[in-house]
């Protein structure tokens, strides 16, 4: 009676409980976790991470103080459960149940039953795992791999009847199941994937592993292929990045650079949440421009970080240094971070993920990406300007200030303000080029600074000459009869003193 009370009683509007798959990216994935009480299917080539994923499912029921059962056909339970220990997975109360076959089979020479359709009902294998269910009663079952199922079976009608039955008992016993599947273009497992309420598939592929939801009864789920990676801690999942779910208010005040030429050519400085792009040629002082915006933020008691696709953590640090602006001092205390990628190291979703952690658990407010050249190398194939929208438009909505280092091509000449499409994202746009000058009797090569697009306020239209020395970065006045800066035309100047 007062079970019937407790069920009256439960908000229609509260959902049901979902159950871990044990990968926190996963759970992402899935809105939350598996539906209690129904089958899941994991379907991947050899080594994909079918069975990974089936002991991480296990190692987060035994962490919830639940009874869990894995079921073996095919590797030995004994080796499933080192090899899973191995990456620091807890199993120590895992009950399991080993069907595959023993050593028997060889050195008897005997015929294996398991493969012998006709003695399918005399063959111990049900009534062990019948007994094995009824007995311990577990919350999760994980069988690998249930294609194995199918040397029982005189034909296909017969294995998906069985497979059915087998589905149906585990429910009615009260578990949540995950089977996997070994599927190929030789045996297809599309009869499981009807059977099953939801689907998981792996993909290994010679630069990347990639898992996908096709199908989820009774949910809704992200679908599409979403980076996967297996490490010495296990299985790790890093959804694509999704920019409309993230959202901080945040005020769009002026970030100021601390050096006052160059905060009255922005009219105060760049916003907080927008994206600005700094382009020019090599050794321009992009990134040295970008550091004083740091500079300035980390007096002010924020936190940036610098991804640096191509030059060593050690030289950017000496290069600061040298210039009047302590880097490593900043570093020290926790004002800056430099991370140095390497080519190919991540995948666009994994780094994402970096990202993420950073601006949500360590509040930065500033991220720098030097350069998007090096950024366009982590894409392995993929569109750059997509990941790229993605993460500057995350990044923006989470009021963080991003700085991206777009190296063009020429010194000086024909200008284009990127080479990749991507000029579209940049709310503040600045260029930084080289000039001939004329002074002295000789011809010296200057650096210039201006601004050619800003949303969020007006801005000095002037072109101004800045230099780095080691005292800072130094802007001049505005240029004055100077024309040609910004074509091939020769650059014309007047000689006489402003």
């Amino acid at each position: 009676m007062s079970h019937l009370s407790d069920a009256a009683s439960k908000p229609p509007s509260l959902k049901p409980k979902r159950f871990s798959t044990g990968v926190v990216g996963l759970d992402e994935l899935l809105r939350g976790g598996l539906i209690p009480r129904k089958a899941y299917l994991v379907r991947g080539g050899p080594g994909s991470g079918k069975t990974t994923l089936g002991m991480h499912f296990l190692a987060a029921g035994l962490a919830n103080d639940e009874t869990t059962l894995l079921i073996t056909l095919g590797e030995p339970a004994e080796q499933v459960l080192e090899n899973s220990q191995a990456t620091g997975l807890t199993l120590d109360n895992i009950h399991s149940l080993d069907l595959s076959p023993n050593a028997d089979f060889f050195t008897q020479m005997e015929s294996y039953a398991i493969f012998a359709p006709a003695e399918v009902e005399r063959e111990p294998i049900t009534q062990q795992i019948l007994e094995k269910v009824q007995t311990l009663k577990p919350q999760r079952i994980f069988i690998d791999s249930i294609s194995q199922f199918r040397y029982l079976a005189a034909n296909d009608f017969q294995f998906r009847k069985q497979v059915l039955s087998c589905i149906r008992f585990f429910l009615e016993n009260q578990a949540t199941v995950l089977l996997t599947s070994e599927y190929s273009p030789e045996s297809p497992d599309s009869d499981l994937q009807f059977m099953c309420d939801g689907v998981i598939s792996l993909q290994l592929t010679e630069d990347r592993r990639t898992i996908r939801i096709s199908k989820l009864r009774g949910s809704a789920f992200r679908n599409g292929y979403h980076s996967m990676r297996l490490t010495g801690e296990g299985m790790k999942v890093f959804p694509k990045l999704l920019p409309r779910k993230f959202r901080r208010e945040f005020t769009a005040e002026a970030i100021p650079s601390g050096i006052p030429d160059l905060d009255s050519l922005l009219h105060g400085g760049v916003e907080r949440g927008t994206v600005t792009i700094f382009s020019g040629p090599s050794g321009v002082g992009k990134t040295t421009i970008g550091l004083q915006f740091m500079k300035e933020a980390a007096g002010r008691g924020e936190r940036s970080v610098i991804y640096t696709f191509e030059e060593e953590v050690a030289n950017l640090l000496n290069r600061s240094a040298a210039i009047g602006i302590p880097a490593q001092a900043m570093v020290d205390h926790g004002a800056l971070s430099i991370v140095k990628v390497e080519p190919l190291q991540y995948s666009p979703d994994e780094f994402a993920a970096i990202v993420r952690q950073e601006v949500e658990n360590r509040e930065t407010r500033i991220v720098m990406l030097d350069s998007v050249s090096g950024y366009s190398l982590t894409m392995e194939g993929d569109d750059l300007v997509s990941h790229l929208h993605a993460l500057c438009k995350y990044l923006s909505n989470m009021g963080v200030t991003v700085l991206l280092i777009n190296e063009s091509e020429t010194l000086a000449g024909d200008l284009k303000a990127t080479e990749g499409g991507f000029t579209y994202l940049a709310d503040n746009l600045i260029l930084m080029r080289y000039m001939d000058r004329y002074q002295d009797g000789r011809v010296e090569l200057r650096k210039t600074i201006s601004v050619v697009k800003k949303r969020l306020s007006d801005f000095d239209k002037t072109l101004r000459e800045f230099e780095i020395t080691r005292y800072g970065i130094r802007v001049s006045r505005p240029l004055k009869d100077i024309d040609g800066i910004l074509s091939s035309e020769t650059i014309k100047l007047d000689r006489e003193k402003d």
